[in-house]
């Protein structure tokens, strides 16, 4: 017979299990029922898609150089010299506000939504800042805090700063990799309270400070600081790009055509490449792990494999099941990168053998693996901008009270504290918007990219039909993922 808080939590489960089967967007989890079958959508996007790629076929034919017209050296201009003497005054800054969010973290209240160091960081850091890095270009390479530490530690301590051994270069992005997926991690699986926020960012400092001390600042921050790479991606598709100076030479600015950097680059190593499928897979099983579809999977066990993985219905041992749930989903985080990668190179062997080319299968994966950055950046938006509204506008009180003690610093304590919550029918076509736009982009820059790489317009098309039909696949399994009902608790 079961025991009284196991009955409870069977009942609170199937509870959650029956919640009506309508749309609730990510950013709020406000129920919202479809206009349309879904089926709907999902033919409508794959049509845009399509025409989208004809269009690239027809207007895009002749191989360039370069992807647009070249990039203009704005180094010498008023504003760009005056950005770089400003430079150490706003490394300062920046460090200061790391050590003003750790502060907080770890002595403000205790009330995450009253405390400056969650919605500074999650939201304002997090996400605010990968928009700006789009829209203007990578603002995190001139802030970043953990650099700016470090250049100060090295004023003190030249030799901190060089590193004790050499970075080899077949590591690649891959240190990167695993603090990244570390990260998201932390952020699916903590607890969301301030005090561990704080105890992340500690050591997050500590194992840069020992990075750079290993290996040195350039290795460092070039190969491993997963914000750095993060960001670095990101601001490809910017009109500013940010170029340092090798061998003693100055750093540039320079001023482009937005989603160049797309065209004109490629990585140089199949680390890049996965750090940029883990950019797309993580936020896809953010948002997959929210639906009833996911919680279902395990908890009501359809299959029975989780009965005869732990020796007894999920829903009969709570505590039991939730240590191996949780080892599920860290399971299927860890390899949703590596999911991605393989379908990827699936597709381009396939164009490969359309093509009957005799460029290798890797350096063909380099060259395609740009193009999906629009499509990761519309999966952020579409599944966290919304926390801008909700949460982010709350950042104009909490400068004024950071640890949540009724100060009124700046005379805002009181301003901007209630959400901005759209109509929800505008949220959904938001982001159904924003995928389809991500999208037609990424078909756009693989277009540009197939008709540089392949000797005839013929190959160049044909090789986009597997690409093509990835981007249907991620456009479909996106708008999937957001039009499902969510569960009240993901169990973890």
């Amino acid at each position: 017979m079961l025991s009284r808080p196991t009955r409870a939590a069977r009942a609170g489960l199937g509870l959650i299990l029956c919640l009506p089967t309508v749309v609730a967007a990510h950013g709020f989890g406000r129920l919202y029922n479809l206009p349309v079958p879904f089926w709907l959508y999902a033919w409508g996007a794959t049509a845009v898609l399509v025409v989208s790629f004809l269009i690239a076929l027809y207007f895009v034919a002749v191989p360039t150089v370069g992807s647009m017209r070249p990039a203009r050296d704005l180094t010498g201009t008023v504003w760009a010299r005056g950005l770089r003497r400003a430079r150490p005054v706003l490394q300062g800054f920046s460090v200061a506000l790391l050590l003003l969010t750790i502060a907080t973290a770890l002595v403000g209240n205790r009330d995450p939504y009253r405390n400056f160091s969650m919605t500074f960081f999650w939201v304002v850091i997090v996400l605010g800042l990968t928009y700006v890095t789009a829209l203007i270009g990578n603002v995190y390479a001139v802030l970043n805090p953990w650099r700016g530490l470090a250049a100060a530690l090295g004023r003190g301590w030249p030799e901190f700063v060089r590193g004790r051994v050499t970075y080899h270069e077949r590591l690649g992005d891959w240190p990167a990799l695993v603090l990244l997926l570390g990260f998201i991690w932390f952020e699916l699986f903590g607890r969301g309270v301030p005090r561990q926020l704080g105890g992340l960012l500690l050591a997050y400092t500590g194992i840069n400070v020992l990075g750079v001390w290993l290996v040195g600042v350039r290795a460092w921050f070039g190969h491993c600081e997963f914000f750095s790479v993060y960001f670095r991606h990101i601001g490809r598709m910017a009109p500013l790009a940010f170029r340092r100076g090798n061998g003693g030479q100055p750093s540039r600015l320079l001023g482009r055509t937005p989603l160049s950097g797309l065209v004109d680059e490629r990585p140089e190593r199949l680390s890049t490449v996965v750090f940029i499928m883990a950019m797309l897979s993580t936020t896809a099983f953010d948002g997959l792990r929210a639906t009833q579809f996911w919680v279902r999977l395990f908890w009501n066990d359809p299959t029975g494999w989780v009965e005869q993985l732990i020796g007894t219905r999920p829903i009969e041992n709570i505590l039991l099941a939730r240590q191996w749930y949780i080892g599920w989903e860290t399971l299927c985080l860890i390899a949703s990168p590596f999911i991605y990668f393989g379908v990827y190179m699936l597709c381009i062997a396939v164009a490969r053998a359309l093509t009957r080319s005799d460029r290798g299968l890797r350096d063909l994966a380099l060259d395609f693996a740009y193009p999906l950055l629009p499509i990761a950046l519309v999966y952020h938006m579409t599944h966290y901008a919304t926390l801008l509204l909700t949460q982010g506008l709350k950042i104009v009180s909490l400068l004024s009270d950071p640890f949540g003690w009724g100060w009124n610093l700046f005379g805002t304590a009181m301003k901007l504290r209630a959400p901005f919550l759209p109509d929800m029918a505008w949220v959904w076509h938001t982001q159904v918007a924003l995928i389809l736009i991500g999208h037609v982009l990424g078909v756009y820059v693989s277009h540009r990219v197939a008709v540089r790489v392949f000797r005839s317009r013929r190959d160049a098309a044909v090789s986009q039909l597997a690409l093509l039909v990835l981007m249907v696949m991620l456009t479909i399994a996106g708008l999937w993922i957001i039009a499902q009902p969510l569960t009240v608790e993901r169990m973890t």
